[in-house]
C-alpha cells in the first residue's frame, strides 16, 4: 500500500486541468476502519497538504464527535476524496472533483483497505458514484433515508460552513443522523 500511496501523491493525470501543480491528498492504511469520501481539498487543505484541515474538518470532526488525533489516525480514518487535488474556484464556490481521480485510484487503494466497515459518503459525487442505483439526485432524500444504505455507507451533507441553512431547515440531521454517527464511530473506533 506504501508503494500505491506514494504513485498517487506524485499523480500528474489531470495537471492541465488544475489551477496549481497536482498536490493529490490522501490518508490511508491497510488497518482503517473508517473510510471517508468527501469531494475535493479547498484550497487551504492543498496549501497546507493536511486533509480536511479547514472550517469543513472541524465541523466534520464535531460530527464524528473525534479528537483531531484519532480524525488524522490513519488507523481508524482513511480520507480518500473524490478528486485528490484541489479544482479551482468555481461561480458558486470550488469546481467539482477531477472525474480522472476516482477510477484511477479508488478500487485500487479500496483492495488494501479490507478492515473498512464504514464507508461515509460526504456530498452528492460521492454518494452518486458509490450508490450507483440507489442515489437520489436529491441530496437530502440521500442523507434522510442514510438507515437504507448501512452498515457499508452513510451519506452525509458536506460540513462546509455554506450548509448551515441546509442544518437549520434539517434539524432531523442534527437529532438523528448525528447521534447513530457518533455512536457508530465510537463503537468502530474502540475495536
Amino acid at each position: 500500500m506504501d508503494n500505491l500511496l506514494d504513485e498517487i501523491r506524485i499523480c500528474i493525470a489531470c495537471k492541465s486541468f488544475l489551477p496549481f501543480y497536482p498536490k493529490p491528498i490522501i490518508q490511508a492504511s491497510p488497518l482503517s476502519k473508517i473510510l471517508i469520501i468527501g469531494q475535493a481539498p479547498g484550497l487551504k487543505v492543498q496549501n497546507s497538504g493536511i486533509p480536511w484541515d479547514d472550517q469543513s474538518g472541524n465541523e466534520l470532526r464535531r460530527w464524528l464527535n473525534v479528537t483531531k488525533s484519532q480524525f488524522y489516525n490513519p488507523d481508524l480514518f482513511a480520507l480518500m476524496p473524490m478528486g485528490f487535488c484541489y479544482p479551482g474556484k468555481g461561480s458558486s464556490g470550488d469546481l467539482p472533483p477531477r472525474p480522472e481521480c476516482a477510477p484511477l485510484w479508488h478500487q485500487k487503494m479500496l483492495a488494501y483497505m479490507k478492515g473498512i466497515k464504514l464507508t461515509i459518503l460526504i456530498g452528492q459525487y460521492a454518494q452518486k458514484y458509490y450508490l450507483k442505483d440507489n442515489f437520489s439526485s436529491i441530496l437530502t432524500e440521500n442523507v434522510k433515508n442514510h438507515k437504507d444504505f448501512l452498515p457499508n455507507f452513510l451519506p452525509l451533507v458536506h460540513p462546509s460552513p455554506r450548509n448551515r441553512i441546509w442544518q437549520k431547515k434539517n434539524p432531523w440531521f442534527e437529532d438523528n443522523v448525528l447521534p447513530l454517527l457518533q455512536s457508530i464511530t465510537q463503537e468502530l473506533i474502540n475495536k
